[in-house]
């Protein structure tokens, strides 16, 4: 056993993930279900989340430790910069350990103008990773003027970020279990789906998070849909039991008493 594994341990229960991210007030200001942070993160905890991603001064604010574990976003932007795709680092592996964090994350947009800058961003935070022995989330997006967001990109940003040293790929869900098994058979370290732009019902939450554990993802790394849902515990709780105890979209809502 390493550092790496024990810190995986904390952020992931027998293989697998419910990371809630709550890093878009950086990009967004202080959006719905962001601006009580604290209380939001409660309710996620309660729901069984396994870890939380945030970024280093809403670690340092927090009132006591959340009671799972905790991921340490190092890129921002915002969304009235000249460029919203350029994320840049705004932190450092050694300031997440001193701030408690079990792992770092960091975005790519893989596509976008200034991808260069964020795939040797990447590859210098995996080094440092290594020699401080903490996970590394790697956010892979097919994201630019010219590129879409189809199986074959999914696929090969997912790739990129594990040939460049991720210990984990976040990525984007293609729609379906079979072209999703594809990204998922071609990335050599687990993969967790994002969890998109706030859905329309519980139900479709549901069916795309099954649809990726069908297909052999690890988890899942829910923002909006969780964070901005009216009961935060309920659907965390119904995600929960799809990805750590295999039940149907019809079972996880019953038990977590969701109407679908």
């Amino acid at each position: 056993m390493n550092g790496k594994d024990v810190r995986i341990s904390r952020i992931m229960r027998k293989g697998k993930a419910v990371v809630i991210p709550m890093d878009h007030g950086v990009t967004d200001g202080p959006m719905k279900g962001l601006v009580k942070i604290d209380e939001t993160i409660r309710k996620v905890v309660e729901g069984g989340a396994t870890a939380v991603l945030l970024h280093k001064g809403i670690i340092k604010s927090l009132s006591s430790p959340p009671g799972c574990g905790v991921i340490m976003h190092l890129s921002g932007s915002t969304s009235l910069g000249p460029d919203p795709n350029w994320k840049v680092r705004v932190g450092s592996v050694e300031e997440a350990i001193r701030l408690g964090a079990d792992a770092i994350s960091v975005h790519v947009n893989v596509g976008s103008d200034m991808e260069p800058h964020m795939l040797e961003k990447l590859g210098y935070v995996a080094d440092v990773c290594d020699e401080w022995q903490v996970p590394l989330i790697a956010m892979m997006y097919p994201r630019g003027k010219n590129i879409k967001a189809n199986p074959d990109t999914i696929a090969h940003a997912s790739r990129l970020g594990a040939e460049l040293g991720a210990d984990i790929v976040k990525t984007p869900y293609t729609g379906d279990p079979e072209t999703f098994r594809r990204v998922v058979e071609g990335c050599p370290v687990p993969v967790v789906i994002a969890g998109g732009p706030k859905a329309e019902t519980d139900a479709d939450v549901l069916r795309m998070v099954r649809g990726a554990m069908d297909a052999g993802a690890a988890g899942v790394a829910m923002g909006r849909n969780a964070f901005q849902h009216e009961n935060p515990t309920a659907i965390v709780r119904a995600v929960v039991e799809i990805v750590m105890n295999d039940a149907s979209v019809e079972e996880a809502a019953k038990r977590a008493g969701l109407k679908i």
